[in-house]
Order: structure tokens, then C-alpha cells, then sequence
């Protein structure tokens, strides 16, 4: 008899200690438990509960500003968080790394989940990375120095003569030699930097590059010294993608999340926040 009342008092404190615990942090006061489970999102990264994403170093304007990704700001850090909240991470649970653009499209393994820096889809590196559904569609341009001949140029015909540049590893060579098909061999550099200081020493006369990279080397890089000659036919446009590993389980969901993104209007909005049509006209 001794040995159950004992029990009986032991099993009350038990169930009044337990009754306690929970007033103290199921009710309101400062002793509430306010702390969110991680994410559970049911997919399969790089780290667990985190999506890892790379950009270029440094990555220009109008892309990512200040080269700052993690702040959200410019096109594709921007769209890089969108997509993330649409498969269920929170801006927190986002980590940034960088790679070299060729380094991010060649075979072996990655050390992201994902990568956007301009990335064109093309056949030849979809054989070694995943693409996912392309986040934006663009035109190439003619950039060229202020006062020049190819600055005058009013259509495709004028720029035959021009010494033409661009930048190793761009379907901007393929526009350049398809669309324009100019006298002399198109000069390949490799960055937008290098290009760009060909251009400011006269050694091309324009540079061929996308749309929204023409408006940052018009009005960052030359400072006011270039002219944005004209966008050429649409259908030398690329189509910007992300990129993943191959084979990567993640690529079917990143493009669902893009296509939710581009049918409920995002993409678009994005696109008018940082990336604003400047009026260059198309060259026939």
C-alpha cells in the first residue's frame, strides 16, 4: 500500500510539472516559444534546409547590384529569390557562392544548387549541365563609340565594314556573324572588359553584347561616350536559363517554379523594375 501511494504522488508531480511547462510556453508572456521549425521542403540540396545559388564574381548592373546578391536587388538576384520562395525557402535559408562562368557550364561537380549569370541555352552545353525553363528572353545589340561611323549606322548594311567585337563563351559571336556577317572576322575577347577597352582605344568599332549589357557598358563602362546603335532581329535573342548540375533532381521543380513565375506575371514585373526598355531601336 505504501509502494502505490508513493507512486500515486509521484505520477501527479509528474503531471503537475508537465501542466506547468506547458502554461509557460503555450501561453502569451515573454516565455512563449516563438521559434519556426526549419523548412521542410521535401527537396534534395546541396546542404539540408539551405538552397545554394551562384552568380559571377563580380556580377555586373543591371543583373545583381553592388555586387551584392544576397541584398535582392537587380534582375537576376531578384528572380533568384522569387524562385526560392516558390520552392519554399525562405530569403534566410538562401546562400550565395561564386563561379566563373565557364567554370559553372563545364562537366563535373558543382558546388551550387543552382547558378544564373546570363547563362544562353544552347544544345552544346545542355550535354553537360541542366537547363532549366529560360527567365528571360533578350535581343543582341550594337554598342559603339560616340562619334564614330558605326555610331552613325542606320541598318545592318552599315556595319558590314566594322571591325566587331565580343566575348568568349556568348551566342553574341553566333548574332554578330549570322546577322550582321561583317567584312572582317569578329574579334573575340575574354570578358565585356576587355571589349570594352578595345572599343574606348579604337581597336573595334563596336561591340556586340546583349540588350541589357548594352545599356550598363553605354552608361556605366563608357561613361557617357557610347551609343546603343540598335538591337538586332529577335531572333538572334538568347534565352537566359538557370543552370544545375546534371541530371540534377532539382531541375524539373526550378522550372516549374520559373513558369509560376512567368504565367503570374513576375518575371515581367521584374523585368520593368530592372531592366526598362530604353527605347533602342531594332536594325534592318
Amino acid at each position: 500500500m505504501l509502494k502505490k501511494t508513493r507512486l500515486s504522488a509521484a505520477l501527479a508531480l509528474g503531471a503537475a510539472a508537465i501542466l506547468a511547462l506547458t502554461a509557460c510556453t503555450s501561453g502569451g508572456g515573454e516565455t512563449e516559444n516563438t521559434a519556426e521549425p526549419a523548412p521542410e521542403t521535401g527537396l534534395s540540396t546541396l546542404t539540408e534546409g539551405k538552397l545554394t545559388i551562384a552568380t559571377g564574381e563580380p556580377a555586373f548592373e543591371p543583373w545583381v547590384v553592388g555586387d551584392d546578391p544576397a541584398s535582392g536587388e537587380g534582375f537576376e538576384a531578384a528572380v533568384a529569390y522569387a524562385v526560392a520562395e516558390q520552392l519554399g525557402f525562405a530569403d534566410e535559408d538562401v546562400e550565395w557562392v561564386r563561379t566563373t562562368f565557364d567554370a559553372a557550364i563545364a562537366p563535373g561537380p558543382k558546388d551550387f544548387d543552382l547558378n544564373l549569370q546570363q547563362f544562353s541555352v544552347t544544345e552544346e552545353r545542355a550535354e553537360v549541365v541542366d537547363f532549366s525553363s529560360p527567365y528571360y528572353e533578350t535581343t543582341q545589340a550594337v554598342v559603339a563609340a560616340t562619334g564614330t561611323e558605326a555610331a552613325e549606322a542606320a541598318g545592318i548594311a552599315d556595319l558590314k565594314s566594322a571591325t566587331l567585337g565580343v566575348m568568349s563563351g556568348t551566342t553574341s559571336l553566333k548574332a554578330a556573324e549570322d546577322v550582321i556577317a561583317p567584312d572582317t572576322d569578329v574579334q573575340v575577347f575574354n570578358d565585356n572588359a576587355d571589349a570594352v577597352t578595345a572599343l574606348q582605344n579604337g581597336q573595334i568599332d563596336a561591340l556586340v553584347v546583349d540588350l541589357p549589357t548594352a545599356f550598363y557598358v553605354r552608361d556605366a563602362q563608357l561613361e557617357g561616350d557610347g551609343v546603343i546603335v540598335g538591337q538586332l532581329d529577335a531572333a538572334a535573342g538568347d534565352e537566359f536559363a538557370f543552370v544545375l548540375p546534371k541530371d540534377s533532381a532539382l531541375t524539373a521543380d526550378v522550372s516549374a517554379a520559373v513558369d509560376a513565375l512567368r504565367a503570374d506575371g513576375t518575371l515581367e514585373q521584374l523585368e520593368q523594375t530592372w531592366l526598362a526598355d530604353q527605347g533602342a531601336p531594332f536594325l534592318s
